[in-house]
């Protein structure tokens, strides 16, 4: 068609959709330098006013995760903590007291985080959506309109955005809300997590976006990365008749994961809790690859017992039975900030006290985490994998190995930082496994904020210097006789499972809804194709050329 062009971005979620365009609905309007001063007698009403808008929004959120599991729910359970962040609450209500009405106030003290939250960047940056998305319910809730949100429309549609906060994404219908894209974010964005967690087409950082209306008829390819608009609509339709028909020969996979040639590949699931695990089970899974501990200390004021934690690790470990389970042990700090533990203020967060290092001021949190662990094992007679994140040297991973295998546990970390990367092998001497979490790990490699739009090209897994790196990992792992996974988003992606097979991973792990797409490609390649195009694909330069590399090994769907 004559109007027909193409806008491209970033492929988070392969696959093709073809449908009319929405935007969220609109975010409440309100002019803070219109609001008249709150007189002295009625500024203690208006800050109850203010705290009992964010205790409604935050609790409005948390119903959401309670009907939500996986990556939605820990992400609106992170969100409903914005909403009652003391350091927010506070700045808010310290404008009040002067004067300032609630809704000004709730805009005021965003301003003032949001810039803090820039300026500190790395995973800090990426809660400005989330920040933002929180002031503008409160606001609403203050002003008396309807909350802002996604609209649910009448015909399967395409949903365009800025960006997406989690309150919006976590609750979508995939039979309406067709695919995703938006001008802002990262291949590991909350959208982009979600997008994998409901299995539809997802690109992200596209530029230009906010030139289509909504109604404009639009083509998403998740797979090239494009958003085609006004496309032709014969074709339009015959690609995505093709794409559905590629995703029902997926969708009847039923495992276990191999090669054509029968080369074992481990296909498993990430999980956060025990809703999530019995869901994922359902999927054609072997086991939990990673199982997020996060949403066990979040939002909370004292750290859980023992007791608490051994109840939550038995419902995952119970839904898979006799079935692999590693577990990561508590991955805070950073954008996760624990209520019960007093942390400075740091001018890098995703540089600083998060994860494993946490227990260098606190061993008391992973050591209580960790008999809690082995009493689920005890009590359910399974022997759960236990590893470790942010692990920098062979003396840290030698030292949590230790304490795990005391309580006759198999041990491994996560291999997120570089360095461990670079010296595999020492590491790989100290653990039983490894399994790489490709999020972080790129990000680190490329010295680029995982949540900027600007530097998606950048935080992309297929970069050549960060599958260099998984590749180093793997040549250590097989010298040693060990394991080595991934569980970063990067295993959702079917094209790349197939590379980081041919690099020598054994087992990859994402969001269930991924699971049979991945399992399926790897049905229909030989570890020697997977082999030789890992090969070629480590001699380019760039990460569009390595995706194009494999696209033309193993074919596009």
């Amino acid at each position: 068609m004559a109007d027909s062009h193409v806008l491209n971005g970033t492929p988070v979620v392969g696959g093709k959709a073809y449908g009319p365009a929405v935007w969220p609905g609109e975010r409440p309007v309100y002019d803070p330098s219109t609001a008249p001063t709150v007189a002295s007698d009625e500024r203690e009403v208006e800050t109850k006013r203010f705290t009992d808008a964010a205790a409604t929004v935050a609790g409005r959120l948390r119903e959401r995760a309670s009907h939500a599991s996986g990556a939605a729910a820990e992400v609106l359970s992170a969100t409903a903590g914005l909403a009652e962040d003391r350091g927010w609450i506070g700045a808010a209500s310290g404008l009040i007291a002067k004067g300032t009405a609630a809704p000004a106030a709730a805009v005021a003290a965003t301003e003032q985080f949001a810039t803090m939250f820039t300026k500190l960047g790395g995973l800090m940056a990426e809660r400005v959506t989330d920040l933002n998305d929180v002031r503008d319910r409160v606001v609403a809730e203050l002003v008396g309109v309807a909350e802002p949100g996604v609209p649910e429309p009448d015909v399967p549609s395409v949903l365009l955005a800025d960006d997406l906060a989690p309150a919006d994404t976590a609750g979508l219908d995939p039979t309406k809300i067709t695919a995703l894209v938006t001008r802002l974010g990262g291949p590991t964005s909350h959208t982009a997590i979600i997008a994998r967690q409901l299995g539809i087409p997802c690109v992200v950082a596209v530029g230009g976006l906010a030139s289509i209306a909504p109604g404009t008829v639009v083509l998403v390819d998740g797979t090239a990365g494009t958003v085609e608009v006004d496309p032709d609509p014969k074709k339009a339709q015959a690609g995505v008749e093709e794409s559905r028909r590629v995703a029902a020969a997926a969708a009847a996979w039923k495992g276990p994961g191999r090669t054509s040639d029968g080369k074992p590949v481990g296909i498993l699931a990430n999980v956060a809790d025990g809703a999530s695990a019995r869901t994922a089970s359902g999927f054609p899974v072997e086991g939990v690859g990673l199982f997020r501990t996060e949403l066990a200390f979040l939002d909370r004021t004292d750290a859980p017992t023992v007791a608490e934690q051994t109840k939550l690790y038995r419902e995952v470990i119970d839904a898979f039975g006799d079935q692999k389970v590693v577990i990561r042990t508590l991955d805070a700090g950073s954008d996760k900030p624990l209520k019960f533990v007093a942390q400075p203020d740091e001018a890098n967060p995703a540089l600083g006290v998060r994860g494993n290092r946490i227990a260098n001021a606190h061993p008391e949190i992973r050591a209580a985490q960790l008999d809690a662990i082995a009493a689920a094992a005890k009590e359910s007679g399974a022997s759960p994998w236990v590893m470790a994140p942010m692990i920098a040297t062979a003396a840290e991973a030698r030292e949590f190995a230790g304490e795990v295998r005391a309580r006759g546990l198999v041990a491994g970390i996560m291999v997120e930082v570089p360095a461990v990367a670079i010296l595999a092998p020492q590491v790989m001497a100290e653990v039983d496994f490894v399994s790489i979490g490709t999020n972080d790990l790129t990000q680190y490699t490329m010295a680029a904020d995982r949540m900027s739009s600007d530097l998606a090209s950048l935080t992309d897994p297929w970069q050549p210097a960060v599958l260099a790196l998984i590749a180093n990992v793997a040549r250590a792992g097989r010298a040693a006789g060990k394991p080595v996974g991934v569980c970063g988003e990067a295993a959702a992606d079917p094209l790349l499972a197939c590379v980081l097979v041919g690099l020598g991973v054994t087992s990859l792990s994402a969001a269930p809804a991924a699971a049979a797409a991945v399992g399926a490609k790897l049905g229909r390649v030989t570890s020697d194709q997977c082999k030789l195009a890992s090969d070629t694909i480590l001699g380019l330069a760039d990460a569009a050329s390595a995706r194009a590399a494999a696209a033309a090994a193993f074919g596009s769907n």
